[in-house]
């Protein structure tokens, strides 16, 4: 997920000359601020497991089944930079603690969901407080260890754990429901923030936050507000049509709130993103990059969560399973190949291999069909894709961090985590609605006898999947494409010891 905002300069107290005089409780803080970013990282694929069931006992279309994902990551991107201005505002340990106890309460309410529409709302209250919760925790942590020595140290297990949450989060997934129900890869947050909300208390500590930060609500709203209206044209295509007037007006309604955000953004007194954070070609280039290729990404987690399931009748434990090659192969490609080499050569030279790696993953899966082997058809694309996004994910967050004044760190890289998220959303809502339509159109064509129901049907849901990763696949290319024209300085030696440490995307 989303790394979010770092401590600006200023924010955090000046280095000591060793640890010695530091608290000697600190790690065990770090372990309360990474069990509750662990959480917000899993919570983006615990439920992509959990949802055939999950759509199966609220009766969701597979038209509406997206929301379930894209509610949590619109809310999340949509006011993360909201949630770092209120970190400044309120102070890092009582934001931290709110986000805790609002994630919890929100879990509480989706794990009980009775109706779609009660568990798309929990799903955005959560994304609402994952982004209160995320920038904060980033900022305790780096006011946290203020000795060189440690706070790399401390971000390197932060890394490792926040890397390790897609795949905690497939397995997780699985276990909870194969052996209890779907509902339980919700409720299983509320134990979790208990515990990081006591640790909170009693290990860690905070300055006051600033009286004089200021909050962008407009922005926020505008923002959001645009995001949500594209992302809801995309998914009111798949029942209506691409030119149904509604679909219509909602894509124009969003167009026009982006680009009033955009404008607001030049006139704002405390803006949510000064627009200096994006005239650079090379960190608009990595923004562009990262939300290019995660539009692909999400998309091929939501197909073949339900591939895997439902036409390869896997359980949901053997589902989770089937992902791990993917998590293994992104965190081979960012930390044994890109780390490696993003000092000696240039970042697209990373980013533009990264992304055709990927593409070619994705085009292995076109020809899947409803008898596919994983082991000869389905395992290739998915490690192809993990080291494609690896090669890709880590010379991004460098590039994009790297030589940014103090003032503005947090936002920037709250700025990279942010277009994450937005592609996370955009890329489920477009790809589910061009595989539903798809899906729909085949079946509509190839069904003359209702006793071919059992056969085409899982057919017309395959080419449906294809069509769709078929987009995907040159929503990658585009990525790499946009890499290779605008990404053209390295970002010197790389990503500095205590720079924001990035995410596993899912």
């Amino acid at each position: 997920m989303s790394i979010g905002r770092t401590g600006e300069s200023g924010d955090a107290p000046p280095a000591k000359a060793g640890a010695e005089d530091a608290d000697p409780r600190r790690w065990w803080g770090l372990v309360v601020i990474a069990l509750a970013q662990l959480m917000v990282v899993l919570d983006a694929t615990i439920v992509n497991i959990a949802l055939p069931s999950a759509q199966h006992d609220l009766g969701m279309s597979d038209g509406n089944r997206q929301w379930v994902i894209t509610a949590y990551t619109l809310a999340f991107g949509g006011l993360l930079l909201l949630g770092g201005r209120i970190a400044d505002l309120v102070g890092r340990k009582r934001t931290f603690v709110i986000g805790l106890v609002g994630f919890a309460a929100a879990s509480a309410l989706g794990g009980a969901a009775t109706s779609p529409g009660m568990l798309f709302g929990a799903r955005a209250l959560q994304g609402a407080f994952a982004a209160v919760l995320a920038p904060s925790a980033l900022s305790l942590l780096t006011t946290t260890f203020t000795d060189p020595r440690e706070r790399g140290k401390a971000f390197g297990i932060y890394g490792a754990l926040a890397g390790s949450g897609s795949a905690i989060g497939f397995i997780v997934g699985g276990l909870l429901t194969e052996y209890l129900n779907w509902r339980w890869c919700l409720y299983v947050n509320v134990p979790i923030a208990v515990a990081a909300v006591l640790g909170a208390f009693a290990l860690l500590h905070d300055r006051p936050g600033h009286a004089g930060a200021r909050l962008d609500v407009p922005g926020a709203l505008l923002g959001c507000g645009g995001l949500v209206a594209i992302v809801y044209g995309f998914s009111e295509a798949e029942p209506r049509g691409w030119t149904d007037p509604l679909v219509l007006a909602l894509f124009a309604a969003g167009v026009v709130l982006l680009a009033t955000f955009v404008w607001w953004q030049t006139r704002a007194p405390s803006p949510l993103l000064p627009l200096r954070i994006v005239k650079d070609r090379n960190r608009a280039g990595c923004f562009l990059t990262m939300m290019l290729a995660v539009i692909g990404m999400f998309g091929l987690f939501l197909f073949m969560t339900y591939y895997l399931q439902v036409i390869l009748g896997y359980s949901p434990v053997k589902a989770g399973l089937a992902f791990l090659p993917l998590t293994a192969a992104i965190v081979t490609g960012s930390t044994q190949i890109s780390a490696r080499l993003l000092h000696r050569v240039a970042p697209r030279m990373l980013m533009v291999p990264g992304m055709l790696l990927a593409a070619s993953g994705l085009l292995l899966l076109t020809r899947m069909t409803v008898d596919s082997s994983y082991p000869t058809e389905i395992l290739p694309a998915l490690v192809l894709m993990g080291l494609g996004m690896g090669l890709t994910f880590m010379p991004v967050f460098a590039t994009a961090t790297a030589g940014v004044p103090a003032r503005d760190s947090g936002v920037t890289s709250a700025t990279v985590n942010t277009s994450q998220q937005v592609g996370g959303s955009i890329g489920t809502a477009l790809l589910n609605t061009i595989a539903t339509t798809s899906s729909t159109a085949y079946i509509a064509a190839h069904l003359h006898n209702p006793a071919d129901k059992a056969t085409v049907i899982p057919e017309g849901v395959v080419h449906g999947y294809t069509v769709a990763i078929w987009w995907a696949a040159g929503v990658m290319l585009l990525a790499g494409l946009v890499a290779g024209l605008m990404v053209t300085k390295a970002p010197g030696h790389g990503a500095r010891a205590g720079a924001p440490v990035p995410e596993s995307v899912g």
